[in-house]
């Protein structure tokens, strides 16, 4: 598999000037937003699981959690790993929305099961991906016209989320951009200044005001 095609299937168009980095915007009891270079002072507000609300966390894929090298090999991004891990161990639960060829299969699972495929067959990492963490939220287009930055597969995982806060975690601007409009609390990684991802003690918080019990 050419890598030109291959990264294509991960990324959408060209990324907006940095001009245009979409903030956090942390929706407290008073819908306050809070920038991205003060998001990493929250209080923790850990719980205990059956104390906590309840939060899902979606990511893109490439240039978000993996990096496809000029080999085509694939590999985590630095910290990607431990940061699913500590999302894992606080048992907040992770999805993936990500751009593949609507050909790859009639549902989510087969475009899924073809996206595994062709990640772990090129995967160069210490550390297999984990799979397992994202359970059956994965989702993808059905179409080439439910591609992003269409809005559709954002709406899909809202419908799903059954009360639970809502974050989007991508490289790009328009990307986030989009998730935010649709009541997603955006964070657009690889930023300068700031963590690499949107700290976990901040998604325990929006999970403590989302409204639902664990």
């Amino acid at each position: 598999m050419q890598r030109t095609s291959f990264r294509g299937f991960f990324r959408i168009g060209p990324v907006l000037p940095a001009a245009a980095v979409a903030s956090v915007v942390l929706a407290t009891a008073a819908s306050a937003a809070v920038p991205a270079d003060v998001a990493h002072g929250v209080p923790a507000g850990a719980r205990t699981p059956s104390a906590r609300g309840c939060a899902v966390v979606y990511f893109d894929l490439g240039e978000t959690l993996v990096h496809t090298a000029a080999d085509s090999g694939i590999s985590y991004l630095p910290g990607a790993a431990a940061y699913l891990r500590a999302l894992r161990e606080r048992h907040i639960k992770v999805g993936l929305i990500t751009n593949v060829p609507s050909s790859w299969g009639k549902t989510d699972a087969e475009r899924a099961a073809a996206l595994k495929k062709a990640v772990d067959g090129a995967w160069k990492g210490p550390v297999p991906f984990a799979w397992k963490d994202f359970g059956d939220r994965i989702l993808t287009p059905r179409t080439e016209a439910e591609r992003k930055p269409a809005a559709v597969l954002w709406k899909r995982a809202r419908a799903a989320a059954h009360g639970c806060r809502l974050v989007y975690q991508g490289e790009t601007a328009e990307e986030t951009y989009v998730a935010a409009s649709l009541g997603y609390v955006a964070y657009r990684v690889g930023g300068p200044f700031r963590p690499a991802y949107l700290p976990v003690r901040v998604i325990e918080c929006l999970a403590d005001g989302s409204g639902r019990r664990a």
